[in-house]
């Protein structure tokens, strides 16, 4: 039996899977990303390393990772929560005339090229590379390449400095209009004050790219014949984890962040809510794109640390708490935007919290609310989703750490009005979507049979008693985002 290793770089823990020749997830394990992981998930008699054909990677997306002349990191990569580069991509972006912060110009130009625009909060490679190129000089000097997260690992595993048509997207300097085509723009480099001699080399989404390396199979234990697929940024690699291929089928991911995608048979921007058609991991295909900060990374931060809750069995007391607690949470808010937020509004000042909390509530409404109020975000999503597709969505699976809560996706299926399909493992989706992704590039399956290699473990109906309580607690959110982003860029 022949089989793929997949890994997931998250941001809070990374992930190894192996699945089988025909997509079956076989086994799977999760670290913290400051654990070193020398996969040997063969060990459990599942699967061998002499079996293993293919090898691939699901990462955070939008991050930055300066690699120097011989191929050594030149400092602590940039991620996507990294919003240092604000200035400078302000300044990128202005320009007269200007609307909402970019200047109309520049904006036509990369809305027509791209289908998008680079975020003012300086959390993408546009501001994370002139923030270097202003505050770091040497390094900007010394850097040989700049490689997103996951081109960085391929590049461990194969020697080869790459970018995928799909993971280059986020650095806004590729023509994406004719998407079998995808290739670098001169003027938009030029726009991001960009040098294309540092960056990587352009490949087709869902390729090979070779071979590991000697030192790449030692270090795996795997023959040095096992052959690297690009594998993609993680919203890309759960929409195959969730099965989620074909055209107008939505996913949910609840993991650190959140994102509500399917793929689309078109490209459109809607910049009012920071979404658009990006180049998919299917060659050919779009995946109509956004992301929401914070979810489960919500969840994480009040058990952890407002009530200092670190124990291995904090977060099933926490939902278990939750599940005492009514609908509505007895009137109980939580905004979840922590760090900002970025669709369907961008900024990355606006701040969450707790809203009309009282004396009456404990930590079941506090749990509780922080259940609804990442699911009225994602009903935010769902409005805007919704209606750049021109058609409601038939259901949402829902995939990440947080969808394992059966309650949370309880919750969703009646904010949102829509049924809720968990998947099996939904925590290893995005590992299972690129060892799926290496499976078709291997020549194993096609993309039709991916839907059917993702089990569904169990699906949520919507409770019509809830919609009236939801559909006003809904209104009452819109109205908090408002007040709180005016208090927010008050006092920032």
């Amino acid at each position: 039996m022949s089989t793929v290793l997949a890994f997931d770089l998250g941001t809070s823990g990374l992930k190894a899977a192996v699945l089988s020749s025909d997509g079956a997830l076989l086994d799977s394990e999760t670290v913290p990303l400051d654990v070193a992981l020398l996969p040997a998930l063969w060990g459990r008699g599942l699967a061998r390393a002499a079996d293993v054909r293919g090898v691939a990677l699901s990462s955070q997306w939008a991050g930055t990772v300066a690699v120097g002349a011989e191929g050594q990191v030149l400092r602590p990569a940039l991620i996507w929560m990294d919003a240092r580069g604000r200035d400078e991509a302000q300044r990128l972006c202005g320009g007269f005339p200007r609307v909402d912060g970019y200047g109309v110009f520049k904006a036509l130009t990369w809305i027509r090229k791209t289908g998008g625009l680079p975020t003012l909060s300086g959390k993408d490679p546009v501001g994370h590379l002139a923030w270097l190129r202003r505050h770091e000089r040497a390094t900007w000097d010394a850097a040989r390449v700049f490689l997103e997260p996951k081109d960085w690992v391929n590049f461990r595993l194969t020697g080869r400095a790459v970018a995928s048509f799909d993971s280059i997207a986020a650095h806004w300097v590729t023509d994406n209009r004719d998407i079998h085509h995808i290739r670098y723009d001169d003027g938009l480099l030029r726009l991001a004050e960009l040098d294309r001699a540092k960056m990587p080399e352009l490949v087709p989404s869902s390729s090979l790219l070779g071979p590991l390396t000697s030192e790449a199979a030692a270090a795996l234990g795997l023959s040095s014949a096992v052959q690297v697929a690009t594998g993609g940024a993680d919203m890309h690699m759960a929409a195959l984890g969730a099965g989620t291929v074909d055209d107008y089928r939505a996913h949910l991911c609840l993991g650190t962040s959140s994102w509500l995608l399917a793929h689309v048979p078109f490209k459109k921007s809607d910049l009012a809510h920071n979404m658009a058609s990006i180049p998919s991991a299917i060659p050919g295909r779009y995946l109509f794109a956004n992301e929401q900060e914070t979810a489960a990374g919500a969840l994480k931060h009040v058990v952890e640390r407002l009530l200092a809750q670190r124990d291995p069995e904090a977060f099933a007391r926490a939902l278990a708490l939750a599940a005492e607690a009514p609908a509505g949470a007895e009137g109980l808010l939580f905004l979840p935007w922590l760090h900002g937020e970025r669709s369907p509004i961008d900024d990355g000042r606006v701040r969450g919290g707790f809203s009309h909390l009282s004396l009456e509530h404990d930590q079941r409404h506090l749990f509780r609310a922080v259940l609804e109020g990442v699911a009225l975000n994602t009903r935010w999503l769902q409005v805007h989703l919704e209606a750049n597709l021109g058609r409601p969505l038939a259901e949402v699976t829902v995939v990440g750490g947080g969808a394992r809560s059966g309650l949370w996706c309880q919750v969703h299926a009646d904010v949102l009005g829509r049924p809720v399909r968990q998947v099996e493992a939904p925590q290893a989706a995005n590992a299972r979507g690129a060892g799926l992704q290496a499976l078709v590039a291997l020549g194993k399956l096609t993309w039709s049979d991916v839907p059917a290699a993702v089990p569904i473990a169990r699906t949520w109906e919507p409770d019509a008693a809830r919609r009236a309580l939801y559909d006003e607690r809904f209104e009452q959110f819109l109205l908090e985002f408002k007040h709180r982003r005016a208090m927010s860029h008050r006092f920032a």
